[in-house]
């Protein structure tokens, strides 16, 4: 291949012929090999040559070219290495002329050396060795040293190939210098205890044909427990340097952290440099990072470095960055500034455009390296106003604020317009001083306290916290507690708080079942003058404490009477007998109740659910079970200490209330009596009707009297709630109960701390049997259930009589017909 271009030039005073021509040939050519016939190309013939004794004239390339003047030719003088020649250099050219004498002519000949695939790639060592935490994370990197390869273009390093690739991969990216970062990828986690050894090889191709490559063998040794890789602060690093600079001249510092402790935590720094001469420049202090000059620095040879930068600890993992470092050239005159006069306080309610300071700077080189520009170096209230080329005015730009910033170091630099710029910089201090314009801040916008019922007069409760931006005397905050009442009660009669600190007290000993919670106001004021305050809302909840048992509501205990609850001797296992529901004034877990069967007639017939409270069987009923059963059942609350109430529930197993009425009536006239039952029945109509009004009479008292305490104490209701007897449904399927079992919710005043369930179903048999009587049994039914307390004293009466005239009615109508 050759590209060939004459030019030819007269000159009319010298006489003398000018031309240029240009060969290309391929390198590693043999001696005496043809580069290119220059006679004919020139249009001369061989005579010209011979008679003008033709010559080659070069300052640095004759030797490798040569001149046959007979054939007029140009040889390979001898081999030409094009690495040798020109390194990275491309394209790559021998620049020489051919003189010819009488008359006097010469011709610039350019020979053009392109590159052969004579060099493998290269690694600067056959083995490197990686330690390596079985705790690196995926994705962990690990900087691997580039290959080398003298050739360029196609010929040059292609790509990397890493095997075996059963735990990491390869990572190749270019940087702006042109160079590939070999990186490699951990993808699956390493497990020392499996492989604590690991050889892989990085292999490097180039492009020629054929390709060549060269290997590196990576042999990692698999630590535990490093999980943390170091971390560069920045991945690009820049800093400055000026030609000329004395050796040991730190140029930067760089900085890596690894979160890990101990000898993992610990980072080693090195340079990863290998195709220029960087490390023969700089050297980086292992421990410190610290980048110093080691050799000279000449910005007419390279105007910038980029040095390759390794972080790695000592359990193997690493992180790479990139530090660029600038060579500038020499302006060796800094500006200098002067403090003509300045302030070092000023109020924060200054006007605008007050002047602070006034600055004078000169530079003693001159041109473009005098001229000065002196700004500020960050972004404050404050603004720099030239007065003439040499002096500067420091005056505030914006409103000033104490409390955002009460002092500030003000950074004044002046550079010059040299090529590189120098600069010097002065720091003011200036402080802030304070008006009184912020009011007291509390640190929340409402308080909620907490403090538990029966407690000691004069406890501590909460401590309120207020600030103020101000300074000194306006940022004394004092703590008042503001006029308010409490359901018509004087809030001071319930807490107090400290004037100086903020702390609130129980003025009385509070109970959770009267007042759960209220809240008050609290003013924070500053001693500024005039004073400026703020006000908060406080919160106090009551908690509550387990002073109250259990309290049983269904079934009812009645003194006079017998209540039966009826199984046929057909039920099977699993079949609801009844459930004896209680409740708890507490709240929270002080209300959660647990229910355990204390004594039974017979233990494997009965089970109580311990959540529930349901009685079921738990084996078939047979003909020999005892009619009379008698259950007593124990309520506990989940109190500490624990609470507790039990109740006794009479079953009759009995398939008709003939044979459940003999056995009643056989026990009741063996315990009690057997007399005249006329008698009775009046005695209990008298009885009766006296209980109804008295009860009447109570009631309405006594639920006036707790109507008006609620209104005055508190408005929220107590959580104890008037219950009828449920109604329940056999669930399994047994028996004669309809499929019905609903579940109703009853929350207290504060839902977060209690809540309880009352089951409410369709229907039930219930035997109320007295004592003294005989005869058929009465089916009571209640046709809804309370969920919440009346809404007055009037009604809670009403509910309550119905309820007991209900059940004395019954009584009565059974007592009658007992004694018919």
């Amino acid at each position: 291949m050759k590209e060939q271009a004459l030019l030819w030039f007269a000159f009319a005073l010298v006489g003398s012929v000018t031309g240029q021509i240009s060969y290309t040939i391929a390198e590693e050519m043999q001696r005496g090999s043809l580069v290119g016939k220059i006679a004919q190309d020139l249009g001369l013939e061989t005579k010209r040559f011979i008679s003008g004794k033709a010559r080659i004239y070069t300052r640095d390339s004759g030797e490798f070219i040569e001149l046959n003047r007979e054939r007029g030719v140009l040889l390979v003088r001898e081999r030409i290495d094009r690495e040798a020649l020109c390194k990275q250099t491309m394209p790559c050219a021998l620049h020489f002329q051919i003189i010819l004498e009488n008359p006097m002519e010469f011709y610039t000949v350019t020979v053009q050396i392109t590159d052969i695939n004579d060099n493998a790639p290269t690694f600067e060592r056959e083995r490197i060795e990686f330690k390596i935490s079985e705790s690196a994370v995926i994705g962990a990197k690990f900087v691997l040293e580039r290959a080398v390869d003298l050739d360029v273009g196609t010929n040059d390093l292609q790509r990397y190939e890493l095997k075996p690739t059963d735990n990491f991969a390869l990572k190749v990216h270019s940087n702006t210098g042109g160079n590939k970062n070999v990186e490699m990828v951990l993808q699956k986690p390493l497990d020392r205890e499996k492989q604590d050894q690991i050889s892989l090889v990085l292999t490097a191709v180039d492009g020629g044909e054929p390709q060549m490559t060269g290997t590196m063998l990576i042999a990692i040794t698999v630590l535990d427990a490093n999980d943390n890789a170091p971390v560069f602060t920045q991945q690009t690093y820049k800093a400055t340097v000026i030609e000329n600079s004395s050796k040991g001249t730190v140029v930067a510092t760089v900085t890596a952290s690894d979160a890990d402790q101990g000898s993992y935590g610990k980072i080693t720094y090195s340079i990863t440099n290998t195709l220029d001469d960087v490390r023969k420049v700089f050297e980086i202090n292992k421990e410190t990072g610290e980048v110093t000059l080691i050799g000279n620095v000449d910005f007419e040879e390279s105007r910038d470095f980029q040095i390759n930068l390794r972080a790695i600890d000592d359990g193997g993992l690493t992180d790479s960055c990139k530090l660029v470092v600038d060579v500038q050239d020499v302006n060796d005159n800094m500006p200098e500034i002067n403090i003509m006069s300045k302030s070092n306080i000023i109020s924060e309610d200054a006007n605008l455009n007050t002047v602070v300071t006034m600055i004078n700077v000169e530079d003693k080189d001159t041109g473009s390296n005098g001229k000065l520009q002196c700004f500020l170096d960050e972004t404050i209230p404050f603004t720099l106003k030239p007065s003439t080329s040499s002096f500067y005015s420091l005056v505030t730009d914006s409103y000033l604020d104490r409390e955002k910033s009460f002092e500030y170091n003000i950074t004044v630099t002046c550079a010059d317009e040299g090529v590189p710029s120098l600069s010097s910089s002065v720091t003011l201090t200036l402080q802030i001083s304070d008006v009184n314009d912020n009011a007291p801040v509390f640190e929340r916008s409402s308080y909620e306290a907490y403090i538990v019922e029966n407690n000691t007069p004069g406890l501590s409760i909460f401590t309120v916290k207020a600030t103020d931006a101000d300074w000194n005397q306006n940022s004394r905050v004092s703590y008042i507690l503001e006029d308010s009442s409490v359901n018509g009660v004087p809030v001071s009669s319930y807490v107090s708080v400290s004037v100086d600190s903020g702390v609130i007290h129980a003025v009385r000993s509070f109970d959770y079942e009267q007042i759960k919670d209220f809240q008050f106001r609290v003013k924070a004021q500053d001693g500024g003058s005039p004073p400026l305050s703020s006000n908060v809302t406080v919160k106090i909840l009551i908690q509550d404490q387990n002073d109250n048992p259990p309290q049983v509501l269904y079934p009812v205990q009645t003194g006079g009477s017998v209540v039966a609850e009826m199984v046929p001797r057909s039920a099977d296992v699993g079949y609801l007998v009844t459930k004896v529901v209680a409740v708890d004034v507490d709240s929270g877990q002080n209300a959660w109740l647990s229910y355990k069967l204390q004594k039974s007639t017979d233990r494997a017939l009965f089970e109580v659910g311990l959540q529930n409270g349901e009685i079921r069987t738990i084996r078939q009923v047979t003909d020999k079970d005892a009619v009379k059963q008698r259950l007593t059942v124990i309520v506990e609350d989940n109190g500490q200490p624990s609470r507790s109430a039990t109740v006794i529930v009479n079953v009759a197993v009995a398939d008709s209330f003939p044979e459940v009425l003999s056995e009643f009536t056989d026990f009741t006239h063996d315990k009690e009596y057997n007399d005249n039952l006329t008698f009775y029945l009046v005695l209990a109509l008298a009885v009766v009707s006296f209980l109804f009004i008295t009860c009447l009479v109570v009631i309405i008292s006594v639920k006036i009297y707790r109507w008006r305490q609620s209104r005055i104490l508190y408005h929220s209701n107590l959580p104890v709630i008037p219950y009828y007897p449920p109604r329940y449904s056999d669930t399994m399927g047994t028996g004669t109960l309809p499929h019905v079992y609903n579940y109703e919710v009853c929350r207290t005043t504060d839902s977060r701390k209690s809540d309880c369930k009352f089951g409410r179903a369709g229907s039930q048999n219930v035997l109320i049997m007295d004592h003294s009587s005989t005869g058929t049994m009465q089916r009571i039914q209640s046709e809804k259930s309370i969920l919440d307390e009346p809404d007055s004293p009037l009604e809670v009466s009403i509910t309550f009589l119905s309820l007991f005239w209900s059940i004395s009615k019954n009584v009565i109508l059974t007592c009658s017909d007992f004694s018919d």
